[in-house]
Formats: C-alpha cells, structure tokens, sequence
C-alpha cells in the first residue's frame, strides 16, 4: 500500500492526458534513461541531486517523481520538494512498474529540440479548424504542457520555423504533417508511441472531420460542427485554440470513459 507521499501507476494513468493532470518529474540516471529513453507523457527530466537548484521552477504545481525502481532517488526528491513547500509524490515501483502496467511512454527521439526556458516552439497556419487544434492539444495534454504555437500565414510558415527554431506541422511536405488519409493528429500519435484505445478513438473522430469523411464515426458531424463554430467566434488564433482545448478534453474523456454510456429522457413510467 502506498504512503500518502506515494501514487500507484494505476493512479497516475487516470490523471495522464487531463486538464490539471500533475507535472512528472523524471529523475532517472543517464544509464537508465540510455537502456530505455522513453519518458512518460508530459514528463521533464531533471537530475536528482540538484532538486535544491530547480526545486523552485515546480513551486504551485502538484508534481509526481519518477526514478527507475520508486526508491531512494525519488523518494529523495519527493522529500525534498515537500520541504520547500511542493505537492509532491512518488510514482510506488517508479518506471519500471509503469513500463510492467503498460502506460503511456513517449519516444523522444522525434521530439523537437527545446528552448532556452525549456518549451518546445511549433509554427502552423492561421485559421485553424480541426486538424490545427487536435495537435497543440495532443501536445499540451501528452508531450510539452508549456508548448508555444505560433500560427501564421501559410506563405510564412517554413521561413518563420527557420528564424525562430519552431517545429512546421499541418503543412505540407514536412515531417508533421497528413499521410495517405491519416491526418496529422494520426501521424503525431504513430511517431510518438501514443496508441491507446482513448486516442486512437479521438483520432478516428478527427480525421474523418478533418478528411471530409463523416461516415467514418457518428461523432465527427457534430464534432466539425463544433470547430467550425469555434472557428468564427474567435478572431485571434490563440484564442480559440485556449477554447477549443476544453472541446477536445470532453472528448477525449467521451473516448475513454463514456463511449457505452446512453442517455434516454423521459425514463418510460408505469402505466397505473
């Protein structure tokens, strides 16, 4: 049974891909991290010994710490981060049990390079409908909460990628991008190692809305609806991408906790 500065895996997975989900801290050493790079959603890596150095970036923020096996390293760390002030819990059996209870792990290896303040910068089009939102969410949710996005003319985008080190997505001929009929939310949880039946579920729903193939679910009519009307409430880009965040959260929580639930109103009465 865990300790109440302790989180079970089967814990943390409900959080993961949530509004509010906690900050995961990696601090496994580099001979760990070389026999299994991948990282946990959203995680950022730290080294252990040097808490009292960062320790202040996580201060208000509820934050979980992840070292190879749960034990002294993590704990150490925990302890720490409670002692300045910082909600913090280990993950009970670390990485290893997380990698053993099959959770969500990251490969790294596609990721863009971050900035000097630690963020991963992205570029895209203006206007964005469906395909544009998907991704920052999916990156927000599962790769880099503090990610920049910068939306703007598609003339401009390969330009500004170069002269501000973004990453291009949603365009064409660049890595992020549309593949055969898979979009660029398919093609992000393919490199990503995302798969899992809540977003492969969301991804079937977006690329039929965003490939104009609304026989492909039931759900997506709506869901372009939905965008669409997002897309002429606002003006500025940021703005209805903040929006449409909570749009994409409903959904995704649809696609894994609700997708069997029905709703019947009125409930059929007794005849007297």
């Amino acid at each position: 049974m865990p300790s109440n500065s302790e989180i079970t895996t089967s814990q943390l997975i409900r959080l993961i891909g949530l509004p509010g989900s906690p900050t995961i801290i990696d601090v496994r050493i580099d001979e760990d991290t070389l026999a299994d790079p991948r990282l946990l959603p959203a995680a950022a890596r730290r080294e252990a010994l040097s808490v009292a150095n960062w320790s202040k970036d996580f201060a208000g923020k509820s934050v979980i710490v992840v070292c190879q096996q749960g034990r002294k390293l993590g704990q150490g760390v925990t302890a720490r981060l409670r002692y300045e002030g910082i909600r913090a819990e280990t993950l009970e059996g670390g990485f290893e049990a997380w990698r053993a209870a099959g959770g969500l792990l990251i490969k790294p290896d596609k990721l863009p390079k971050r900035d000097s303040t630690g963020r991963t910068i992205w570029v895209t089009r203006t206007r964005p409908k469906v395909d544009r939102i998907a991704c920052p969410w999916l990156i927000r949710r599962f790769i880099d909460p503090n990610a920049i996005f910068l939306f703007v003319a598609a003339s401009e985008v390969m330009s500004v990628a170069e002269q501000f080190n973004a990453t291009p997505f949603d365009i064409e001929d660049v890595f992020w991008s549309h593949r055969g009929e898979r979009c660029t939310f398919d093609t992000m949880i393919e490199e990503l190692g995302l798969s899992s039946a809540p977003l492969d579920r969301l991804a079937m729903i977006i690329r039929a809305a965003d490939t104009a193939r609304l026989d492909l679910a039931p759900q997506a009519a709506g869901f372009l609806a939905a965008s669409l009307g997002l897309s002429r409430m606002f003006r500025d880009d940021l703005e209805q991408l903040e929006a449409g965040m909570l749009l994409y959260d409903a959904f995704y929580r649809w696609c894994r906790d609700a997708s069997e639930e029905t709703h019947n109103w009125p409930s059929a009465t007794k005849s007297a």
